[in-house]
């Protein structure tokens, strides 16, 4: 499946929950979000299925993909678009067998040591961060900073998603280390609204 990183949004249980996570979502790729991961820690894969179900029915013809974060029994489940894992979340080899050839299988990087490890053959994206520290993710790495990322993004045979207290503001100098887009969580989901969050990233001049 093709898919574009440009402005890939990552949702948040606690954050969408007074609007709804499904409302979110579908604010946000009006303001222009290309790709979406559904993630949630807490919830049983059982309600993530569910969640995961009702999401991909309300992107169909959208050309959005639904990628899931770290649950392979969950993607496959609710027959999503691909899996994103992290380096303790799951095994790239089983993934990519279960998923089969057409499915996006994304990869979150730190490290070059991380990167050199990785089998990208397996993959179709890396996802690199943290760029800044980010309440979002409390055990997250330590920041790469623009300079780190554009050393493993650079380094990269894949294309890259920059993550990590990314705002609309960071949309050029993320392209300028060589990322192909910006991934954000709060950004958007913690936004009055959405749609105009979405928007701020998307008309950011090139």
């Amino acid at each position: 499946m093709t898919f574009d990183l440009s402005l890939y949004l990552i949702t948040d249980p606690k954050m969408c929950a007074e609007r709804g996570l499904v409302e979110t979502v579908i604010a946000a790729v009006r303001g222009g979000v290309t790709m979406v991961q559904l993630r949630d820690k807490y919830a049983t894969d059982a309600e993530l299925i569910e969640q995961a179900k009702t999401l991909k029915s309300a992107l169909a013809g959208s050309g959005i993909p639904l990628i899931i974060n770290d649950r392979l029994e969950v993607a496959l489940a609710a027959d999503a678009d691909g899996l994103h894992i992290g380096q303790t979340d799951g095994d790239a080899v089983a993934a990519r067998k279960a998923l089969g050839p057409d499915a996006i299988l994304g990869l979150s990087i730190n490290t070059s040591e991380q990167l050199a490890a990785a089998d990208t053959s397996l993959l179709d994206y890396v996802g690199l961060g943290p760029v800044f520290a980010t309440s979002t993710k409390s055990d997250h790495e330590a920041p790469l900073g623009f300079e780190g990322l554009a050393a493993l993004a650079s380094a990269s045979p894949l294309p890259s998603v920059a993550i990590g207290g990314l705002q609309a503001q960071h949309v050029v100098p993320v392209r300028d280390a060589g990322s192909q887009g910006v991934a954000v969580i709060s950004a958007i989901c913690a936004a009055p609204d959405p749609q105009a969050a979405a928007q701020r990233f998307v008309k950011t001049p090139a």
